[in-house]
């Protein structure tokens, strides 16, 4: 069943619920007809820095919409979809998380996203293109995230947080070297939050060892238990391969195994979660819908039992408000479940921070900051941003879990078990602050130079005037002074320089600590929102399921009772065709759900 059938079993069961007088069913149809309507796939390239992302971006679309270049990297993701005609934007997100657009000519996007051309300089959020091509109508779309600092970076971390809304994430890797540690980490990590992972060798065509750097990167994956499928091209060979409609050289370019694991394992699993969503949504209308039904046709077929059939819904009736209560264990298990998991995210945040901290102290005591300075700021953004990203994975891995337990409250009363949640996608910023440099000048040759004179010159004085006065001693003063005022220049010059570096390790660790306090500030605001988003999501989710069994429980009593006082067997007799009537039509509403659901 294709999209346009899933959305028109949709408008069936929205009919449906007018015309048995169910509204409070059709909200949940509108969400799942948007859901249906808006088939948009993200699929994250992301890489180290020079890894050849915006080029494979270029040469899946073939157009030149990334900006290409050996020395600079781009500093905002770049978000390419399908559009009828060629169009760009830029994105600035607001202080009230509303995004506000302006347009740009598509020639100029370089201008904008690249580092060191003022991208970001006006608070980009970031950057959208519109192209008409056959690879995106399908609903995909592609995001070359940023390659500033790698992994390990700000940037690392902004992508790590974008995992969780994520539908597919390409790691690309070039054949110059074999799978690194940082590598290996991202994909264990995306594996434990993303449905569909692959990796992707890029630049085949410049390495000719690039079948041996394959095989060692597809052992490290089996050796870190990472399922994802490895990849190798040569975006070189698909462009020029494009440009001259060379069949062949596009085969050996590798891109159509790429364009296929994008139609067949990305699509298409999107689109089975889809229809899969779709038919659960529809079913459980349609058990809705049939209970009232079900309930009063069993009481117009056995009206000895009203009774016991009006006894067992009214205990089902107070079950389905029991759900609404505010004390109903699903509530407590929620509520219980997030004040749980905050505490000990931030714990967890606060125990890796504390940990960087002490190594961070421990590198500063054993060297002179002015001289490991960039070496030592690098170290600790690439620490501090991944130990944000690994408290973002862990949160959201405990969410989901969280919202399972959640779920089997309700799959014990029969309802469907967990809502589509996408776990951070609108609250998880990953932005990190940089840290600031102290003052690690080192004093000059001018300043020892004087400290130096200021010594000698005590030292000078110290020796000539007691010796000076001392008969017989006149003439040795003057070389005694001049040797005390070189020994006590000297020690004011290391003493000077003692306390310089001691100011400069200081500073460096005031510096250290106030970056490490900003980002335990930042990212546990934002692990909170995640969890605060997750908790509403659920609650409301929940407290609209408990009002539909309500309502469903209270009509069945109601229709139950009635049926008891139908006297006449001929008006008995024509509900009760009636009733079978309208069960099969609901039936066959099911029916086309279920086949909905089956594998295509």
């Amino acid at each position: 069943m294709t999209v346009p059938q899933a959305v028109e079993l949709v408008e069936t069961a929205l009919k449906a619920t007018a015309a048995y007088q169910r509204p409070d069913l059709a909200e949940r149809l509108h969400a799942t007809r948007r859901r249906l309507t808006d088939p948009s796939v993200r699929v994250l390239v992301v890489g180290e820095f020079k890894q050849g992302k915006s080029m494979l971006v270029n040469a899946l679309v073939s157009a030149q919409i990334c900006p290409v270049d050996d020395d600079i990297a781009t500093a905002i993701p770049t978000v390419v979809r399908y559009a009828e005609t060629p169009a760009a934007a830029l994105v600035h997100e607001q202080p009230d998380g509303t995004p506000q657009r302006t347009t740009v000519p598509l020639g100029k996007l370089a201008e904008h996203v690249v580092e060191g051309r003022g991208a970001g300089a006006r608070c980009v959020t970031y950057a959208e293109v519109g192209i008409p091509r056959k690879l995106l109508i399908e609903g995909l779309v592609l995001v070359d995230t940023p390659g500033v600092g790698g992994l390990g970076s700000a940037h690392g971390a902004a992508t790590m947080a974008s995992l969780a809304s994520a539908d597919a994430v390409l790691l690309v890797s070039d054949a110059a070297q074999e799978y690194t540690k940082p590598e290996l980490d991202f994909l264990t990590a995306a594996m434990r939050l993303c449905p569909n992972v692959a990796g992707v060798l890029t630049k085949t065509d410049l390495y000719r060892e690039w079948r041996r750097i394959a095989d060692l990167d597809r052992r490290h994956l089996t050796a870190a238990g990472v399922t994802a499928e490895l990849i190798p091209v040569s975006s070189t060979l698909r462009l020029h391969a494009l440009d001259g409609k060379n069949t062949a050289l596009n085969e050996e370019s590798g891109y159509l195994v790429l364009v296929r694991y994008l139609r067949e394992q990305v699509l298409g699993q999107a689109d089975q979660l889809a229809r899969r969503s779709t038919s659960q949504d529809v079913l459980g209308i349609c058990e809705q819908l049939t209970a009232t039904m079900r309930a009063e046709l069993s009481a117009q077929e056995n009206p000895e039992g009203v009774k016991e059939l009006v006894a067992e819904l009214e205990r089902a009736k107070a079950r389905a408000v029991a759900l609404r209560d505010r004390s109903a264990r699903w509530q407590v298990t929620l509520n219980d479940g997030v004040a749980d998991l905050v505490a000990d995210i931030e714990h967890d945040l606060r125990d890796r921070l504390r940990t960087i901290t002490r190594e961070a102290e421990e590198m500063v005591d054993d060297a002179d900051p002015a001289e490991i300075w960039d070496q030592f700021a690098r170290w600790v953004h690439q620490q501090v941003s991944q130990a944000a990203s690994a408290n973002f994975v862990w949160a959201s891995e405990r969410a989901r879990l969280l919202a399972d337990r959640v779920a089997e409250h309700f799959s014990v009363d029969g309802t469907e078990v967990l809502p589509p949640l996408r776990i951070g996608a609108e609250v998880q910023s990953g932005r990190l602050a940089t840290m600031e440099r102290p003052d690690t000048e080192v004093p000059g040759r001018g300043e020892n130079a004087l400290s130096g004179m200021r010594g000698g010159y005590m030292g000078g004085l110290m020796f000539f005037m007691p010796l000076s006065l001392i008969p017989g001693m006149a003439i040795v003063a003057p070389f005694a002074a001049i040797g005390g005022a070189l020994l006590l220049g000297r020690k004011q010059v290391m003493d000077e320089k003692k306390r310089a570096l001691q100011r400069r390790r200081s500073d460096a660790k005031v510096a250290a600590r106030k970056h490490i306090d900003e980002v335990q500030f930042q990212v546990g605001k934002d692990s909170r929102d995640m969890l605060r988003h997750a908790q509403r999501a659920l609650r409301d989710h929940y407290t609209v399921v408990a009002e539909e069994l309500q309502t469903s429980m209270t009509e069945s009593v109601a229709v139950a009772q009635a049926a008891f006082r139908t006297t006449t067997d001929a008006g008995r007799t024509g509900r009760i065709g009636d009733l079978k009537a309208e069960l099969e039509r609901v039936e066959s509403l099911s029916a086309r759900a279920r086949t909905l659901a089956a594998p295509a």
